[in-house]
């Protein structure tokens, strides 16, 4: 016997039952995004390597070290896309939408790859449900999208949410304080990390996301860049957090929260939840004005979100939803024809019944209990002598002419119903 297969480490199998509540969430997704005026997009699962060094930043983790890349055969570098914002930024610039009215709002539901440490609800293939605004600079698209994800959390149960908000300002002001808070690790390079040290010169801002002791005790007294803020940045985040107010969604403002992405400026946004433990984060994102510019678009700003579906699944507290039960399960007794079985299944098909027919050989008996784990409502019984049809709730049992079983069938379910 040769060797049982697996799936490649940090990849996974939605199976069955599983896939009913990842349908669930898809289908609030769609309905409350699709409701606020963003449209379905989706983009390649691989782009160019040059798309995320220039749109992501080639000193993130992502860059530097998550991302999978490969040779096309013809030269030209290709990586299985890490994130949806950058190349749904490509998109919208390559496609001319920047001559749409503007913003121009969209959304996705997409898998997405990254080479990380596998845990739980983090995996090296993994989904995201995602939306971006694009070509508005007005902090109620930041606020629009904040709620949006804020209810969609909300609907699919997930628990002790917590929403951490800042602004990361102007990148002339994100500038001046790179240097800032270069002096200030330079200053405590013996407390440091040394994957901390090793990113003061090119990515200093992350070593806010560090678990190391000595780096969280030197950030605790970190200039904070969200105290920096010029006046129009300012005011720009005070309208954001007015409007969040009026929505009534709940905030913490919370000066470490840099996101491990270079083109965010401005608000950025994550929802956390404490029932997931250490790694507690749902989803986030902030907005990115200098991404399309940086792509080779027109100057355009953006904002978005994406939340990871695996993620959400595990904060909610909601069991996974049932799938539809089948209607009619089409059942074969001693002397039936198969022909005539098949046609009648076609026909409750055609005529918007949810129906089965049996395929395994079973016995009569072992069709109804199979009818039942499914749980039909009705069987239609074929034999011999003609045909019956079966209420699984009550057992009893009719004659009905095999040309009109489908036509009975449905008949009975609306009368049921």
């Amino acid at each position: 016997m040769s060797e049982r297969l697996q799936a490649p480490r940090g990849t996974f199998d939605v199976l069955p039952d599983q896939a009913a509540a990842r349908d669930a969430v898809a289908h609030q997704a769609q309905e409350l995004l699709e409701a606020a005026g963003y449209r379905r997009i989706e983009t390649p699962a691989f782009e160019p390597t040059e798309l995320f060094a220039r749109g992501v930043g080639e000193a993130t983790d992502i860059v530097s070290k998550e991302m999978y890349s490969f040779d096309d055969g013809g030269g030209r570098s290709l990586t299985l896309r890490p994130e949806g914002t950058a190349p749904v930024c490509r998109a919208y610039a390559q496609h001319g939408m920047h001559k749409e009215p503007q913003p121009v709002k969209l959304w996705y539901w997409s898998p997405f790859f990254r080479r990380e440490r596998a845990q739980a609800g983090r995996y090296r293939q993994f989904w995201q449900v995602g939306a971006e605004a694009l070509g508005s600079e007005d902090p109620a698209s930041d606020a629009e999208l904040i709620v949006l994800l804020h209810t969609l959390l909300e609907q699919i149960g997930a628990r002790e949410l917590r929403l951490r908000l800042s602004s990361l300002g102007s990148p002339t002001t994100r500038a001046e304080y790179r240097g800032e808070l270069q002096a200030h690790l330079r200053a405590h390079a013996d407390r440091l990390a040394q994957d901390v040290r090793e990113r003061i010169e090119v990515n200093p801002l992350r070593a806010f996301d560090s678990d190391h002791p000595g780096t969280r005790e030197v950030m605790a007294d970190a200039p904070r860049l969200v105290d920096r803020l010029g006046d129009q940045d300012a005011e720009h985040f005070a309208q954001v957090r007015r409007l969040l107010d009026v929505a009534g969604v709940a905030y913490e403002v919370d000066g470490t929260l840099v996101r491990g992405l270079d083109y965010y400026t401005r608000t950025v946004f994550e929802f956390t939840s404490d029932a997931l433990g250490a790694q507690s984060g749902v989803g986030g994102g902030g907005r990115y004005d200098g991404l399309v510019e940086a792509l080779g678009g027109p100057a355009t700003p953006g904002v978005g979100f994406a939340a990871g579906v695996e993620r959400m699944l595990l904060a909610a507290s909601e069991q996974p939803a049932a799938a539809a039960p089948i209607e009619l399960f089409v059942a074969l007794d001693e002397g039936a024809v198969r022909e005539r079985a098949f046609e009648v299944l076609l026909e409750a098909r055609r005529a918007g019944l949810r129906a089965e027919m049996e395929l395994a050989g079973r016995s009569l008996k072992g069709q109804l209990k199979q009818a039942d784990r499914l749980g039909a409502r009705l069987v239609a019984i074929l034999g011999a002598d003609g045909a019956q049809l079966r209420d699984m709730a009550s057992s009893e049992q009719e004659p009905v002419e095999a040309r009109t079983l489908a036509a009975a069938a449905l008949r009975r379910l609306r009368e049921g119903a």
